[in-house]
């Protein structure tokens, strides 16, 4: 007999949905099968599958030995030993990268989400197999912390719910429970979920402003370009092209540069940049939107990425008692030394 108590990383998904993860080698006509004949029981009773799981419920799965290794991937086999030492080196990954990744701070944390300050440098998710990003680091965070296990890593993995460009700071929001990443992926999707960015642009600019047009995406150089209207597109391009509608204020501003905050409605690909580029205004140290000419003037001031950070966020009023800590919530990040020196000058 198997047994699993349902932490908060776990709670919120159906029940056969877990049961899923955990037979991952099992037909879904064998696991109702198993619920019908009370092979497999929630909290010593019966159930359909369908029912929604909550912290301290209580599986039981009564399968031989042999079956139960069959269909939860774990039967011994050639491999077996392979398998294990990858979710080993998974393991030590994730531990490295929160021990080697400087300079990541946690704004805010409860038990179903963590909200984290990103420094300039590090990547969101995975570019490549190698690569080490800020999700790596947060789950060995909560592996040292012991708020998740490689057990429970099975079933549920943390993650991040919004991406920042490798070279853009601040607040990033993960998931730490299910139930947390469900309603992180819900507001941002209903835009709900404000966010709100600060950059600095070269010379007194005045915006107060909220602006619409498209974007593409050039996947081969990925570099966006922006359009005004869907008219103005050329018609090759036209059916990918996206929506975005981002608001600017100036909030300070003299002859040499301005500080701008930016709302984004529409999360796209480099909307800020691209955005703020196709007005005239490139974010200074951006070297794919920005001026060559502008950025190499910075350098010597420690300018070597765009000065573009995620500042606040503002949550939205929550129905659900499992959010009410969230209800209205607005978090700020300070922005990095460079932003403060770079204003001085």
């Amino acid at each position: 007999m198997q047994q699993y108590i349902i932490g908060d990383n776990e709670a919120g998904q159906r029940f056969d949905k877990y049961l899923k993860k955990i037979l991952k080698e099992a037909p879904d006509s064998f696991i109702y099968k198993m619920l019908r004949k009370k092979n497999i029981v929630l909290n010593g009773k019966k159930s359909t599958g369908n029912e929604k799981l909550e912290k301290q419920d209580i599986i039981k799965i009564f399968l031989a030995d042999d079956t139960f290794e069959k269909f939860s991937g774990q039967k011994i086999h050639a491999d077996s030993q392979e398998k294990q030492e990858l979710s080993e080196e998974f393991i030590r990954q994730y531990k490295k990268a929160y021990q080697s990744i400087r300079g990541i701070s946690v704004i805010y944390e409860d038990e179903n989400i963590i909200v984290l300050n990103k420094p300039v440098g590090v990547l969101s998710q995975k570019a490549t197999q190698n690569d080490v990003s800020l999700n790596e680091w947060l789950l060995g965070y909560l592996l040292d912390k012991e708020v998740i296990s490689a057990t429970s890593l099975s079933t549920f993995k943390p993650s991040i719910c919004n991406r920042l460009d490798r070279n853009t700071s601040g607040m990033v929001v993960c998931g730490k429970s299910l139930a947390g990443s469900q309603y992180m992926s819900r507001i941002i999707k209903e835009k709900t979920l404000e966010k709100y960015y600060h950059c600095i642009v070269p010379g007194r600019v005045t915006l107060q402003e909220r602006l619409t047009g498209y974007l593409y995406k050039d996947n081969v150089s990925n570099k966006v370009t922006i359009y005004q209207s869907l008219e103005e597109i050329p018609a090759k391009k036209r059916e990918k092209a996206e929506y975005i509608d981002t608001e600017f204020h100036t909030l300070q501003a003299n002859d040499k540069h301005s500080l701008i905050e930016v709302q984004i409605f529409t999360g796209k690909t480099h909307q800020i940049r691209a955005h703020l580029a196709s007005l005239g205004h490139p974010i200074i140290g951006d070297s794919k939107y920005g001026t060559t000419t502008i950025n190499n003037a910075y350098v010597s001031k420690g300018v070597h990425s765009q000065l573009l950070h995620a500042h606040r966020l503002v949550f939205p009023e929550a129905e659900e008692e499992r959010f009410q800590n969230l209800s209205g919530l607005v978090l700020t990040c300070t922005e990095p030394k460079l932003f403060e020196k770079v204003l001085s000058l």
